[in-house]
């Protein structure tokens, strides 16, 4: 498929600036992929979807505060640091995407917070705009970490016109995230308080976590109209032993199972034998799922409203089929729901 048939008209007032009062009071579409059918309900209703030995598998990435604020050596200019990755934990070296890219050149000493609490030098240009740096800091781990919670911030996507707050440092985040990583909340979790994920398992739903850490490479635009040729960038995903035991065992019942989120996706459809199960996995993956796909271990997906053109709406298209989800995406701009990160969601069935 084309790109290009993957376009449609956002009105700007629809992206989401904030997040509901509670996590689960977002609206919930419900898309029936045989009948074609579309319901309006509220996220908590998701209770009613599910049966007892159901699985549900989430995404356990934990989001850091990867934005800093910091200063040139001796012209002072100011300089915004997007930490991507750490790429060697002794020496403190990371990925970084820096802003303006044309002043900062490798050897250059970065500086953060209003007494320098942290330095760091610039040891190669990686791209146009990235960066490797290596900070120097003279503490152990933990007291590292803490200077990056301390000066970093919550790193909310671009289309979030404001400076985070308080708020923010809970809500983009999940109630279960365990592994840091993530640049970028797995958005489809974040619709579920931890009093939901409690009733969920009462009627008898078991959860298995995964881990897929979110890079920005999930959101950068794709610039190729035959979708066969667009490259995703690699991000680390785990799916443990215990997780690939609660999905056999749910597929083997034909039980559902359902992914809450595309990275939780993309974690799944990384690890599946020959014989169309999931075995536990662990490294990088690349892969761009876009349509014809066929997947082999969700049967159902919770997802958010995603941006035109980007890689998550291309695979919820593959999953529900592109004309239902392009008339999805149509009744939800018709009936004004909330998109993106702190937007409402939908359940795929």
């Amino acid at each position: 498929m084309k790109l290009s048939q993957f376009k449609f008209d956002l009105p700007l007032n629809l992206i989401a600036q904030h997040p509901t009062k509670s996590r689960e009071d977002s609206r919930l579409m419900v898309i029936y992929k045989d009948t074609g059918k579309i319901e309006h309900k509220v996220f908590r209703d998701v209770l009613t979807y599910f049966n007892d030995k159901d699985v549900m598998i989430v995404n356990n990435t934990k989001v850091f505060p990867a934005r800093l604020y910091g200063k040139k050596e001796k012209t002072g200019a100011k300089i915004e640091v997007f930490l991507l990755r750490e790429l060697n934990k002794p020496n403190r070296l990371w990925d970084v995407i820096v802003d303006p890219a044309r002043k900062i050149r490798v050897g250059n000493k970065l500086y953060f917070g209003d007494n320098d609490e942290l330095v760091a030098e610039v040891i190669d240009n990686t791209t146009s705009r990235g960066r490797t740096i290596r900070f120097l800091f003279d503490g152990d781990d933990n007291a590292f970490r803490g200077m990056l919670e301390l000066l970093g911030e919550t790193p909310l996507p671009r289309y979030i016109k404001r400076k985070p707050d308080e708020e923010d440092k809970e809500r983009y985040q999940t109630v279960y995230a365990k592994y840091e990583g993530a640049v970028a909340a797995p958005t489809a979790g974040l619709h579920f308080s931890r009093e939901l994920i409690k009733r969920l398992e009462i009627v008898g739903v078991n959860f298995a976590e995964a881990t897929l850490h979110t890079g920005l490479g999930t959101f950068r635009p794709i610039e190729v109209e035959d979708l066969s040729k667009h490259k995703m960038d690699a991000e680390y995903f785990k799916v443990d032993e215990n997780a690939a035991a609660i999905v056999n065992k749910a597929k083997a019942e034909n039980r559902q199972i359902c992914s809450i989120g595309t990275t939780t996706m993309r974690a799944l459809e990384s690890s599946v034998t020959a014989q169309g199960l999931l075995k536990p996995a662990e490294g990088w993956s690349n892969l761009f799922i876009h349509p014809p796909h066929e997947f082999s271990i969700a049967t159902s997906l919770i997802t958010n409203f995603h941006l035109p053109k980007t890689s998550l709406m291309i695979m919820a298209c593959a999953f529900a089929g592109y004309d239902l989800m392009m008339e999805a995406y149509h009744t939800a701009i018709k009936e004004k729901y909330r998109f993106f990160g702190y937007g409402d969601a939908m359940l795929i069935l």
